[in-house]
């Protein structure tokens, strides 16, 4: 649910992402839990994890007013 929304938000702002799907590939599953999460989405921008759809957070991260 949340996946979508984050990817939606990005893409209205024309913002390219990778897609990084967690049941189908276990490097992601790995990274993600190397980071210390359990949980998605997790955008990282800049090194900075943003957990779930946080619209306020992803848009002052990438500087979208």
């Amino acid at each position: 649910m949340f996946c979508g929304k984050v990817k939606e938000f990005l893409s209205q702002n024309h913002i390219e992402f990778a897609d990084r799907n967690i049941a189908a590939d276990q490097t992601a599953l790995a990274e993600l839990e190397k980071l210390g999460y359990m949980t998605t989405p997790v955008t990282l921008i800049d090194g900075e994890a943003v957990v779930g759809f946080d619209r306020e957070k992803l848009a002052k991260l990438l500087g979208i007013d």
